[in-house]
């Protein structure tokens, strides 16, 4: 059952959908079988609410007891999702810029005497914009992505404060040792992301390699591993370019026009049922009682 929820003071109180009286139960509700309706966006209101009703298989609807009543088994609940705007763009153009910085530092373009400013730039630019677009991935519900900007935000941080600090580039065990991890952790995020997002996985997975050329100089290779990971820097300009874009494109336009290779539940999320989008709200984070 799909209602309304109005803005605060407006006039309009929120009201059951057409052809579904309050207290009313379909007959999946009584056997046990979540069911939800979802309307376009309507105006003036903070987002779209289903109305979820589940009634345990095992308990029988007895017409004496109320719905509210905790013992008829009936849970009604109005969950509210509101629309966010995309911010995987932001996300990969603000790390695209990143990238452009420390592949000029890997490759000795970026002097000594100017390491600090590159520095000041990955700390105060980019890493608030990736912080943004992670906060708004958590808030439009997609862990993968907010947990991949995330990790990368923070990042963004620490190596803009370590070259403020160290403007020499002393070679560092622990810088090492936080990259050899960082490129650990991103391999599941990458696998995860080739399963949906495919274009995601590929950045994430050249992300990883690149870390782990960065954290193999630190820790006492070659300084052509510092070279390889200027190079794969580069690679990764690129990527973020054509992703950032191709995720504007579909944004703006409504449809896919640059090849993001989307699969399964990716997929269904642009060109699917948006009610069968919103089958799993019961058990999504924020609506069940754990995480």
């Amino acid at each position: 059952m799909l209602r309304r929820v109005p803005r605060p003071g407006h006039p309009n109180r929120a009201r059951p959908a057409h052809g579904s009286p309050r207290g009313s139960r379909s007959a999946d509700a009584r056997r046990g079988i979540y069911r939800q309706a979802v309307s376009p966006f309507p105006p003036r209101t903070f987002g779209y609410a289903a109305r979820v009703n589940r009634l345990p298989p095992d308990q029988g609807h007895d017409p004496g007891r109320s719905e509210d009543d905790p013992k008829s088994g009936l849970r009604d609940v109005t969950v509210v999702v509101r629309p966010y705007g995309n911010p995987l763009p932001l996300g990969f153009f603000s790390f695209g810029i990143g990238m452009v910085v420390l592949a000029g530092i890997a490759l000795g373009i970026v002097g000594d005497g100017q390491v600090a400013s590159a520095g000041v730039l990955l700390s105060v630019f980019v890493f608030p914009l990736e912080l943004l677009a992670a906060i708004l991935a958590y808030l439009a519900r997609d862990t993968g992505a907010a947990t991949a900007l995330g990790l990368f935000a923070t990042s963004w941080a620490g190596l803009g404060a370590l070259h403020i600090l160290d403007p020499a580039q002393q070679r560092s065990t622990a810088v090492g040792l936080y990259l050899a991890a960082f490129a650990l952790m991103l391999l599941p995020l990458a696998a995860v992301g080739l399963l949906g997002k495919a274009l995601l996985g590929a950045v994430l997975s050249v992300s990883s390699l690149r870390a782990a050329l960065a954290a193999a100089y630190q820790l006492g290779a070659p300084q052509d591993f510092q070279l390889a990971n200027g190079a794969v820097a580069f690679v990764l300009v690129a990527l973020a370019f054509y992703a950032g874009t191709a995720f504007l494109l579909e944004d703006v336009r409504q449809s896919t026009i640059l090849p993001i290779l989307r699969r399964g539940d990716a997929r269904q999320a642009v060109e699917g049922d948006l009610t069968e989008q919103h089958s799993r709200v019961p058990n999504e984070p924020g609506v069940r009682k754990q995480l």
